[in-house]
């Protein structure tokens, strides 16, 4: 059974479950701390693909808190086969593209239809910036932070279908086999997708894409807590109420 250690902030109190099935049972059963170490364990990842979809990191923790919600009511259903944060990745894959299908029609950062996710593999990448002016920018050459900005905004302009594999594979780093259980595609559709999804980014970010992956979208620390604390205090109203 795959295990993760904590991605986020450590659980205020006691010791960490590491049996996945264990800890969902533990959950579903109303114990707080098995929830919160869910949360804090997938937190990142799961922002990550949010955002992978969603185009926006504020829409993205919109979307994993009220996934989460959606989750603590359904671990009940979790049986252990496959890993907690595929089944869990599910859930955020299906909130994300109903609110991109719900909301199409606003304006966003990206303009993107939601139906773009399940579509065969389109070309080119979306967008007006050109990489070559913002390298060229002296601001970008002098600061690292202005440089994952410019790397972020260039993952956002990759297809939808391109950005959701990039994102786990490059970024969160997990294997094609993996990141196929979390999409809910086939193992040769990832590596399809990830090499295109190189290939256009490459054209746009040359050497310093690489350089910059690591800190990309993350969602660690006060974030964290911040998401966790809401989620609970959702729970526990519905639960009292």
């Amino acid at each position: 059974m795959n295990t993760l250690p904590s991605e986020g902030s450590q659980p205020a109190f006691g010791n960490p479950i590491v049996d996945e099935k264990v800890l969902a049972t533990a959950a579903a059963g109303g114990d707080e701390r098995a929830f919160d170490q869910i949360m804090r364990r997938y937190n990142q990842r799961l922002f990550r693909l949010a955002v992978s979809i969603a185009g926006e990191a504020s829409e993205a923790e919109d979307i994993l808190q009220e996934s989460y919600v959606r989750a603590f009511y359904r671990l009940s259903s979790y049986t252990g086969e496959g890993g907690l944060g595929a089944w869990l990745a599910r859930i955020v894959r299906n909130e994300a593209i109903d609110r991109l299908r719900t909301h199409g029609s606003r304006k966003r950062h990206i303009t993107l239809e939601a139906d773009m996710f399940l579509q065969p593999d389109s070309p080119g990448l979306s967008g007006t910036a050109r990489a070559e002016e913002i390298l060229s920018s002296p601001e970008v050459a002098a600061e690292r932070d202005d440089m994952k900005r410019i790397l972020e905004g260039a993952i956002a302009q990759l297809p939808i279908q391109f950005r959701s594999v990039f994102m786990l594979r490059e970024v969160e780093g997990l294997s094609v086999e993996e990141t196929a259980e979390y999409l809910g595609i086939p193992a040769a559709t990832v590596k399809t997708r990830d090499h295109r999804a190189r290939g256009l980014l490459r054209t746009h970010l040359r050497a310093q894409m690489d350089e910059s992956l690591a800190g990309a979208y993350r969602f660690l620390g006060s974030r964290c807590d911040a998401l966790v604390a809401g989620v609970i205090a959702r729970v526990r109203a519905r639960v009292d109420g």
